[in-house]
């Protein structure tokens, strides 16, 4: 197949491969950051060329504060893709929101520490907008697609990115229902950020397992409960991503996600090192080039 994957997929949680896919090939990506979680899978779906990657790793072997969210979202760029749609497993913060329920959010609340979240630094600063974080064309096909595919689908939910391992305390669980969270998963923000750095539209699929830990007449989060809804959506998730794919040609590309950089890079082109310059040429070549930075 050729040189260019469109979609860019991650797979979360007990979605480790994307089934229909043809023509595959397998290919390792290097990048300016490290080694991404695991080698791409390539293929296509129909015209629809897609890159998979598996979040963790073939195994699970890479837990959430271990992920190179950097090389897994320039790699995706690497490959051409411009849009990315993110597949996770999530609680829900709301009786209204079952397990077995797709949830295709538009808002975070980070609860993360210390993880590297921007491809800016070492010399170069850049401030692009994330008050929308997520693409809202691709969402608003994302969660067609998954009606289509059979799914009971929530739209416009705040999904709260905590930094686990661990699942939250009763309390914990509590309060971000009270902060208005509706879901509470370990991953998409740094991707979302990261790819709204590198203006690719970015949605995320989030798959409800749990209640998380905040219902009184309820028990603590099971891995093993988890892992069997999760068995019982793979399907349906793969058919919604399916979907979406083969709709893509459709998608609105006139978004603000492409041009995310606009006015973003604070520094001046001739203070940038020249290794951080080449390291970021993908990221903001094209700002540098049309002379799209900020006046301050």
């Amino acid at each position: 197949m050729g040189d260019t994957a469109l979609l860019g997929i991650i797979g979360g949680s007990g979605l480790y491969r994307i089934e229909g896919l043809e023509d595959l090939e397998e290919r390792e990506v290097e990048t300016p950051f490290g080694p991404p979680s695991d080698a791409f899978l390539l293929g296509r779906i129909g015209e629809q060329r897609l890159a998979f990657l598996p979040r963790h790793g073939v195994g699970h072997r890479i837990m959430p504060s271990e992920l190179n969210f950097r090389a897994n979202i320039h790699a995706m760029k690497q490959l051409g893709a411009d849009a990315i749609i993110s597949i996770s497993a999530v609680g829900s913060l709301r009786e209204d929101v079952e397990p077995g329920h797709l949830v295709v959010p538009d808002q975070f609340i980070d609860r993360t520490r210390g993880r590297i979240s921007t491809f800016f630094g070492g010399g170069v600063v850049g401030h692009a907008s994330l008050a929308d974080p997520f693409c809202a064309p691709l969402s608003r096909m994302l969660a067609q697609a998954a009606r289509d595919a059979g799914a009971v689908v929530h739209e416009g939910a705040t999904y709260v990115c905590m930094e686990g391992p661990m699942f939250s305390t009763r309390a914990e669980s509590r309060m971000y229902r009270a902060w208005g969270g509706d879901i509470i998963g370990m991953t998409n923000l740094q991707e979302a950020k990261l790819a709204r750095e590198a203006e690719i539209c970015f949605a995320t699929l989030a798959l409800a397992t749990d209640y998380d830990a905040w219902r009184e007449d309820g028990g603590a989060v099971e891995v093993e409960d988890i892992l069997a809804i999760l068995a019982a959506n793979a399907e349906l998730a793969n058919r919604s991503v399916g979907l979406c794919a083969q709709r893509l040609e459709g998608l609105d590309r006139a978004c603000a996600c492409r041009r995310a950089l606009d006015g973003a890079v604070i520094t001046q082109p001739d203070a940038i090192p020249v290794q951080k310059r080449r390291e970021l040429d993908l990221i903001i070549g094209r700002v540098l080039s049309d002379g799209n930075r900020s006046s301050d």
